[in-house]
């Protein structure tokens, strides 16, 4: 059984949590980064022996739409799949059923979700650290009944969390600023998921592109890309109720 995961992580967390599931699920498994705007995702192709882990940030309760787009050029052709929405401790809400929505429409045959907590991508002490060694040990209890409905051939319907029509997608207010300490090396305009940093002036960002996912900060060599302080601190006031408490890995099967 050839494991492909498919996965949209500019920060890093969602791709943790896939590898830890595809670790359990085979010795060897391939690897497509939804994050490659300059990748054609057309080219992918799939076969009914395959299984396909597809992995997402929740970003507001959505899909990023990049990755919707990405996951849309492919053909599943009957590839079964399993999705993974990871998400900072707060809600995932419309992600889930919006990204089984998003699988099926091309064809992939989705057999299992799961909902996983992984370091909030902005706020990073909400979450710090996870998924951590108690959510590998779930993730592993997980991927042994996946396989166990895999092998059992037997494929009910999944009853995901959601709701159709989705939520309307929020706006991204939180740019990056850059400092005097960048020296234009082109390394996040590089590795900008939705092109959205100028290649000739990285210190140009377009804030009508930038999803706030978060990448440039975290790859920028001269820490020179930063949240203003102010407004994350009023980011991590309004989300200290609902992040607070440690959520739990959900499997949908």
């Amino acid at each position: 059984m050839r494991v492909v995961e498919i996965c949209f992580s500019p920060a890093g967390g969602t791709k943790k949590v896939a590898d830890m599931l595809c670790r359990q699920l085979s010795r060897s498994f391939e690897s497509v980064d939804l994050t490659d705007s300059m990748y054609n995702f057309s080219d992918i192709s799939f076969s009914k022996e395959d299984l396909a882990v597809i992995a997402v940030p929740s970003y507001g309760g959505r899909v990023p739409e990049a990755a919707v787009t990405r996951i849309s050029q492919m053909n599943g052709n009957g590839c079964k799949s399993i999705l993974i929405c990871a998400y900072g401790n707060r809600a995932y809400e419309d992600t889930l059923i919006e990204l089984y929505d998003t699988a099926q429409a091309v064809r992939f045959q989705v057999t299992a979700a799961i909902a996983a907590i992984a370091e909030h991508s902005i706020v990073r002490q909400y979450a710090s650290g996870r998924p951590d060694l108690a959510d590998e040990t779930e993730l592993r209890i997980f991927a042994g009944k996946i396989l166990e409905k895999q092998n059992s051939q037997v494929y009910s319907s999944l009853n995901l969390p959601g709701n159709r029509p989705y939520k309307k997608r929020g706006n991204s207010t939180l740019i990056p600023n850059v400092s005097k300490d960048c020296n234009e090396c082109g390394l996040c305009a590089e590795k900008c998921p939705v092109q959205a940093i100028d290649k000739h002036h990285p210190s140009k960002t377009d804030s009508k592109k930038c999803i706030s996912c978060m990448r440039c900060v975290r790859l920028c060599p001269q820490n020179a890309r930063k949240i203003n302080q102010a407004l994350l601190f009023a980011v991590g006031t309004a989300l200290k109720k609902a992040c607070s408490v440690r959520k739990h890995n959900e499997l949908y099967i």
